[in-house]
């Protein structure tokens, strides 16, 4: 634990790129490769559930410090951070265990879940007094699930191929679903990370998926887009769905499904299993998944793009434990597959997108599943056309445009060096919202009140005993110094306190920014948002002059808009 510890501490003490590479690199050299694995499985961004309830840590600090409660609270909102809070409050310790990462995972922590409240504290207070200061806080960490430091999954890739003496690229497909949450990292998953290539280059294990291939947004005016990027006809326009990207892979008679954030999801989506039977072995095929509308017909009697519903029903199957018949009929799933990366075990992400396109066709016209569906391609004379059809995006539930260039390699991650695609997304939802709530930050913002929550007003302005009802939350969009300007006014204007939170005397009003919209019976406001963020604060309106529940109500679909708009 300590090696890990002492690297943790190297990487959050610089900013530099070169400085952290020099880190991993030294720490991957000198420790065995069962703590390796586990390093790179959490500097990689690998979450385990929490394995010890806030609460009884907390309670754990009072007790072992011999602290007030109120005394621990407030510490922590200076901090910002549970386990640095309980790193600096917890008595020093004399011991610093030798043991390794591995050792202290396997056989210390993970055994820590689900244990019974007293048997853990029993546990907790022997296993932090062999830790050292800065070894307690990274173990505290681990324990709590919030593992993070300064480095990207792109840097712990670089520093394994600098290890390994083999290209980046090859290890990024390697570390594809190695942070999997079900996943257990050991000795061999390391040594097969820098394992030599071998004489064929084919790695490719069971139902492993490649690296996803990322778009660069694209943001001109129209009439730039000739000179920048060159004529229509270069490129392949699809329609952004609003859904969550997946790749499904085929391979010795069994069907994997895999999502962007590299978490097998295969069970979630049981109705692609019979696409096993359809699909040839071999075969990797991304695409994103949707709730659909098997339903939907135009007036021509032909069926609709407006099939693809708001991806809120899909969070409904996210967020289940289990899926009844009732789910799996209401909200079916399908994957509108946009791409071919393998095809009769052949890697094709050689091969220009044109040629991939072209094979991915045949093969969706040939499955004959309604459950694979084709994206299907748009056309336009000129990029005004193009915008003109782009228009049409709320409407039918989708984000705009994605450009892919026809003569395109499929990629690793972000990048530009086997060409390129673009998302042309449309201008976000907008509304102007009132600052109610406001809560410190984490890390460098820990001591300014940074993450706020926004309220709009429940009627019109001739109605007088109309009030402010949240239905936001933000924390991003503003500069460093209007933050600083905002924390002021907060701090003179605070009516009361919540624990870490404050309420504030309406006086601000910020324009947010917002995705999606949809009802929601969850919250007050009856409206949910998707991804809010600040776009600019409005010191030219004011409160009087926000919006109200019926502006956001009109941005909801047709179909879910509520029959009475008159809001109590």
């Amino acid at each position: 634990m300590k090696a890990f510890a002492d690297l943790y501490n190297r990487l959050d003490a610089t900013t530099s790129s070169n400085a952290k590479l020099a880190a991993l690199r030294d720490y991957f050299f000198a420790v065995s490769p069962e703590d390796a694995a586990w390093a790179v499985y959490f500097l990689a961004g690998g979450r385990p559930r929490q394995l010890v309830p806030t609460k009884l840590l907390r309670e754990l600090t009072l007790t072992v410090a011999i602290l007030p409660e109120w005394l621990f609270e407030e510490s922590y909102h200076a901090v910002g951070d549970l386990a640095e809070t309980m790193a600096l409050l917890l008595p020093e310790s004399i011991h610093t265990s030798e043991e390794g990462l591995a050792a202290w995972v396997e056989t210390k922590l993970l055994p820590l879940r689900g244990l019974a409240p007293e048997i853990l504290t029993l546990q907790l207070i022997p296993l932090l007094q062999q830790l050292d200061k800065r070894s307690k806080l990274v173990c505290i960490k681990l324990i709590t699930g919030s593992f993070r430091v300064g480095v990207s999954r792109l840097l712990v890739t670089r520093a394994l191929a600098a290890v390994a003496g083999i290209d980046a690229k090859r290890v990024a497909q390697r570390l594809v679903g190695y942070t999997d949450l079900s996943a257990r990292p050991t000795a061999a998953h390391y040594l097969k990370l820098i394992a030599p290539v071998n004489e064929e280059g084919d790695e490719r294990s069971e139902g492993q998926p490649y690296p996803f291939f990322l778009a660069h947004p694209l943001q001109l005016s129209t009439d730039q887009f000739a000179a920048a990027i060159g004529s229509p006809e270069q490129w392949q326009v699809e329609w952004k769905w609003d859904g969550i990207r997946a790749q499904l892979v085929k391979r010795d008679g069994q069907l994997w499904v895999w999502s962007r954030g590299e978490e097998l999801v295969t069970d979630h989506f049981p109705e692609l299993n019979v696409l096993t039977d359809c699909l040839a072995d071999g075969m990797v095929i991304d695409g994103e998944l949707v709730v659909w509308n098997h339903g939907a017909v135009n007036a021509t009697g032909q069926e609709e793009l407006k099939q693809v519903q708001p991806y809120a029903l899909l969070q409904q199957r996210i967020g289940r434990k289990t899926l009844n018949s009732k789910i799996l009929g209401n909200l079916p799933v399908v994957i509108l597959a946009y791409d071919l990366l393998e095809w009769q075990g052949e890697d094709w992400r050689e091969q220009p997108q044109s040629a991939r396109r072209e094979q991915l066709e045949k093969i969706v016209l040939a499955c004959k599943q309604p459950q694979l569906q084709i994206s299907p391609l748009i056309t336009g004379e000129s990029w005004q056309d193009l915008d003109r059809q782009r228009e049409a995006s709320r409407s039918l539930g989708v984000e705009g445009f994605m450009l892919k260039r026809k003569d395109a390699r499929y990629g690793v991650g972000r990048t530009k060096d086997v060409g390129v695609w673009w998302k042309w997304k449309i201008d976000p939802y907008t509304a102007d919202a009132v600052l109610i709530y406001a809560q410190t930050g984490h890390g460098r913002r820990a001591s300014l009140y940074t993450d706020y929550t926004f309220a709009v007003w429940d009627s019109p302005e001739d109605n007088p005993n109309r009030k402010l009802v949240p239905f936001a939350k933000a924390y991003s969009g503003l500069t460093d110094a209007e933050m600083r300007e905002v924390d002021a006014i907060i701090r003179k204007t605070t009516v009361e306190k919540f624990g870490p939170v404050r309420s504030v005397t309406p006086t601000m009003v910020f324009e947010l920014g917002f995705e999606g919209i949809a009802l929601s019976s969850r919250h007050k406001s009856g409206i949910a948002v998707r991804f809010p963020r600040m776009l600019r604060w409005r010191q030219d309106k004011p409160v009087a002059e926000a919006d109200t529940l019926q502006t956001l109500q009109a941005l909801l679909p047709q179909a879910s808009r509520p029959a009475n708009k008159d809001v109590a």
